[in-house]
């Protein structure tokens, strides 16, 4: 899928762009996130993510992990729009909470981390019970978390390499 969601009545599939995420308290009423909240739900898998702040002396990124490493999956919307050239677009948007007590120091919002044991009842069609989906979109416990600062080549998207993880200062060629 690709990440950035467009609505299934979008004009322009340009819009995915803007729609990288999408707040949990407003997918029961957004018209661009209501119908896939309702009915296509999905779960992205990860093994972290980032954030940033932004010291004086340049944004400084943190990778935010589960304390023992593994990996784990945030809940997401789905859409599959047509064109009226005929393309197909398959895309996605991860769902975005308050911050918990870790991360809010970095950032205000966190992305919605499902516990394995809500998988089923995230992804289940039938019968979905939207007060009972909304209470899913939790921050997840700051306990069972971990979080570092890393090198700043995180911060530039053509950086995809084992050397972005190295704390700041340690390496400072790739900073």
């Amino acid at each position: 899928m690709q990440w950035g969601f467009i609505p299934a009545w979008a004009k322009d599939p340009a819009i995915g762009s803007r729609l990288i995420n999408a707040r949990a308290d407003s997918l029961p009423n957004k018209p661009a996130f209501r119908a896939a909240f309702l009915r296509r739900r999905c779960l992205i898998p990860a093994d972290g993510f980032y954030e940033w702040t932004a010291p004086p002396e340049g944004k400084q990124p943190f990778l935010f992990t589960m304390q023992d490493n593994s990996t784990f999956a945030f809940a997401g919307i789905w859409e599959h729009w047509l064109g009226s050239d005929g393309s197909e677009i398959e895309s996605c948007a991860i769902i975005t909470t308050d911050a918990n007590p870790l991360v809010r120091p970095v950032h205000e919002r966190m992305p919605v981390i499902l516990k394995p044991a809500s998988y089923t009842q995230w992804l289940s069609p039938a019968g979905a019970d939207m007060n009972a989906l909304m209470k899913l979109l939790a921050s997840y416990p700051a306990s069972l978390m971990s979080a570092a600062p890393v090198s700043r080549r995180v911060n530039n998207p053509k950086n995809d390499d084992p050397s972005c993880l190295t704390p700041p200062g340690l390496n400072r060629e790739n900073q």
